[in-house]
């Protein structure tokens, strides 16, 4: 392929670096025993900052070949798992910021996009190790909720259905706080790069200002 202009020239190199960069950091997380929930809250960035400095088209041609890395790198399956909620929910962020969407918009999609991005990784690392590790994830909310039933001396037992539904409500709660922290940080972030992301609706104010 022939180069012409010096726009085509970045956008390929911006798209090896900002690939690779993002495809560096899922291997650390994956593999690296330290530093996860850091690693978790930068790892849609670079793609985020490829589509609001690039646009849609090379956005899409950045996940395909941090795609095509990882799945070179560490096979079909930890190589696909990135992209959920990670890769999508990076091109969805990034979408949403580069037509200036509202937050309500992207923190609500964003959330389901983590909530099943959370599930089909769980149906995918318990068919690798071979268990159920829905199991564990259900003895956590176990867990929270007899201790919330202790606290304040609750005389009934929770179900099947409330420790199920406890799991859930969990795995929800934590996808809103992940998304929601991509938000700000992305916000606090980005102006340093002469890139702008839509502004906080007022109840969040608050909160973005403290993290200023």
């Amino acid at each position: 392929m022939k180069i012409t202009t010096k726009t085509e020239a970045l956008n390929i190199i911006e798209t090896s670096y900002l690939a690779s960069l993002s495809s560096l950091l899922w291997v650390a997380l994956y593999y690296l025993p330290v530093g996860g929930a850091l690693l978790r809250l930068i790892l849609p960035l670079p793609m985020i900052l490829l589509h609001l400095r690039r646009g849609t088209k090379i956005a899409l041609e950045g996940l395909l070949v941090q795609f095509l890395l990882l799945f070179i790198i560490m096979g079909p399956v930890r190589g696909t798992l990135f992209l959920f909620p990670y890769g999508i929910l990076a091109f969805w962020l990034g979408w949403c910021w580069f037509k200036e969407k509202s937050w309500r918009i992207s923190l609500f999609i964003g959330v389901i996009i983590g909530t099943v991005g959370f599930f089909l990784r769980v149906i995918a690392l318990s068919t690798l190790v071979g268990d159920n590790l829905w199991i564990l994830i259900t003895r956590a909310s176990y867990g929270l909720i007899e201790n919330f039933i202790g606290l304040f001396n609750l005389p009934f037992a929770p179900s099947i259905l409330s420790i199920q539904l406890g799991a859930v409500l969990l795995i929800v709660f934590q996808e809103i706080v992940y998304v929601l922290t991509v938000h700000i940080v992305a916000y606090s972030l980005f102006p340093r790069f002469k890139l702008t992301i839509p502004d906080p609706p007022r109840i969040l104010i608050s909160l973005v200002d403290l993290n200023h």
